[in-house]
């Protein structure tokens, strides 16, 4: 299997840096930093203040259905399990 941070970095938006993988969404209102991380194979949410430099985790209930699916499919695109999306630390 392909190193799964490279293959997330390989995708649309996605940057890495060492074990993490990272992408940022804006909604209407509300912007979100999500981090996949290799050695716990999880996805954290982060939601980003209006600053644009503070960021708070938040629990994947929280974040709006709609990029929670992208999340998934974007680890089905880099050949991971999209049930990763739901493991908690």
């Amino acid at each position: 299997m392909p190193d799964p941070v490279v293959a997330l970095g390989a995708l649309e938006n996605w940057t890495t840096e060492g074990y993490a993988a990272r992408v940022h969404y804006r909604g209407a209102t509300d912007a979100y930093s999500i981090e996949f991380y290799a050695p716990s194979k999880c996805v954290l949410y982060w939601k980003v203040k209006g600053d644009g430099e503070t960021a708070v985790p938040v629990g994947r209930d929280t974040v709006p259905d709609p990029l929670r699916e992208r999340i998934r499919d974007d680890l089905v695109q880099a050949g991971l399990d999209p049930e990763i999306e739901y493991r908690h630390l």
